[in-house]
This record gives structure tokens, sequence and C-alpha cells, in this order.
């Protein structure tokens, strides 16, 4: 299986369009860091404009610093990068039907559950590569041009300071989150591929899926939030900024704390269900598919 693993991988990396993901989560970083250097004066007033006079004597680059850079990022990227990771895992079995190649594959000596494995595990694979694309850039570089201090999260009522070494931790577990949420969405995209024949179906499928159910996570309407909302996997996707949100006794931050333990851990545990709902429901139908290409 090791080598059929290997060459799973060399085939997602010898098409052109897996590199348009990383070409455009760097695009749209640089721009973010770009925009943020020379334009980061607004943005922070804006983000502290009901703050007050609290943090009026705070010099701008104390509070724009790599870590804020970084934060802002994740903020506005991860809800876009599932769209991304669905190009590969959409087409891993669509795209070898397709291609009339899906017969010749599970006419050798491996069995369509380990060729499904096989496959999953190339698409995890390119997903973490993704993941770790978008933590050098968003994270790394922005504390290379920004350098680093501590961490202002702006929240509805409050406003959680972290220090400057109670941080990186944080961003190790919230892109281990966002690793757990992603890997869900290319669940999503490759059970889709095991019902067709071609690679856009899956694709804008599970594109049009993330628009929608994205739209009814951010949408503030008491309805959705009580109905819908606690039962889609977006909702749960965003649980890596509850890494970010403090405990405070007196108006303190507690140092190396995390408000809300259990919630986070709710929503990797239904973002990992979900994960094992879709590929159950590939291992099912693939295991009984009359394959004729």
């Amino acid at each position: 299986m090791i080598e059929l693993l290997k060459i799973e991988i060399f085939k997602i990396f010898k098409k052109p369009r897996t590199y348009i993901a990383f070409a455009v989560i760097a695009l749209i970083i640089i721009l973010i860091q770009i925009a943020l250097k020379f334009g980061g004066k607004e943005y922070v007033g804006l983000m502290m404009s009901g703050m007050g006079d609290t943090f009026e004597e705070v010099p701008i680059k104390t509070i724009l610093n790599g870590y804020l850079v970084c934060f802002v990022i994740l903020n506005l990227l991860l809800i876009h990068i599932p769209i991304l990771v669905a190009l590969v895992s959409g087409d891993s079995i669509a795209g070898e039907a397709s291609m009339g190649t899906l017969r010749l594959l599970v006419s050798k000596p491996v069995s369509r559950i380990q060729l499904l494995i096989v496959k999953f595990t190339a698409s995890v694979i390119y997903t973490l590569l993704l993941l770790i694309w978008v933590a050098v850039l968003a994270l790394f570089l922005s504390i290379l041009l920004f350098g680093v201090n501590w961490l202002g999260v702006p929240r509805e009522l409050q406003f959680n300071v972290m220090e400057s070494d109670d941080v990186l931790w944080r961003y190790a577990l919230a892109f281990c989150f966002a690793a757990i949420g992603l890997i869900c969405v290319s669940a999503l995209a490759f059970m889709l591929s095991v019902f067709s024949d071609n690679s856009i179906g899956p694709i804008v499928i599970t594109v049009c899926v993330i628009i929608v159910f994205t739209i009814l996570t951010q949408m503030q309407i008491p309805f959705y939030d009580e109905t819908i909302k606690p039962y889609l996997f977006t909702t749960h996707m965003l649980g890596w900024k509850g890494f970010f949100y403090v405990k405070a006794v007196d108006g303190v931050t507690e140092k190396g704390s995390i408000e809300n333990v259990s919630a986070i851990l709710k929503s990797a545990g239904i973002l990992i269900a979900y994960t094992a709902f879709f590929l159950g429901v590939a291992f099912w139908y693939f295991k009984r598919k009359n394959i004729l290409s």
C-alpha cells in the first residue's frame, strides 16, 4: 500500500491545477500583509473603535504585530480554503472514472477498500501540506514582517490579551483543529467523488455546500441559530478561535487558560463524526458500485 500511496501522491502533484491552491493562498496572504503593512493604522483604529480610550496610548506597532496579522489572515482565509481542498479530493475517484482507468485499478490485486484508503490518505496529505503552507506564510512570514508582541483578540463585549510567550502554542493547536475541519471537507468531496463519473460534479457540489452552509453559519438569525447552525459542520470549523478566548479574573487575563475547552472538544468531535460518516458512505457505496469505465 505504501507504493500505491506514493503513486497517488505523485499523480496529485503531477497535475498543474494542484498548485493553483498554493498559488492562490500565497497571493491572498501576501495581499493582506501588504494592506496591513501600509494601512494597518486604519485597521487597528477600526478594531479598537469599541474599546474607548483603553488602548489610546498603545503604539500601533505594538498592537499590529505578526500574531495579530496571522489571526486576521486565518479569519479571512480558513473559510475559503475548503473550496481549494475540494479541487483534489473531488477528483480522486471521479477523475479515474472519467479517464477510464478506474476499472483497471479495481482489477489489480488490491481490494476496493484498500484503494479508497490509499486515495483518501493521499488527499489528506495534500490537505495537510496546504495547511502547512498557510502556517508558513500566515504565521512565520507575518512574524518576520511585523515582529511579535502581545496578541489582542477583539470579541463582542471584551478584548482578550495574551502575552507573547502565551501565543505560539495556541496557534499550534488552532492549526491542528483546522486540519480536522479541512479533512472533514476532504471527506465530503471524496464521498461525492465515489458517486460520480466526472470530477466536475463533486467539486461543484462540494463548493456549493460550503458556500450555502457558510452563509447560514454567518447569518445572525435566531431561527437558524436554534435549529440549523448547531448541526452544520461549517459552524464547528470555526472552533479554532476558541484557543484564543481566554479566562479573565477581575479583568486580568489568566495566562495559559482557554475559556471553553469543552466547546472546542465538542466541535472537534462533531467534525470527526461527519468525517467518519462521509467515509462510511463512500466505502459502503464503492464496494457495491458497478464499475463500467
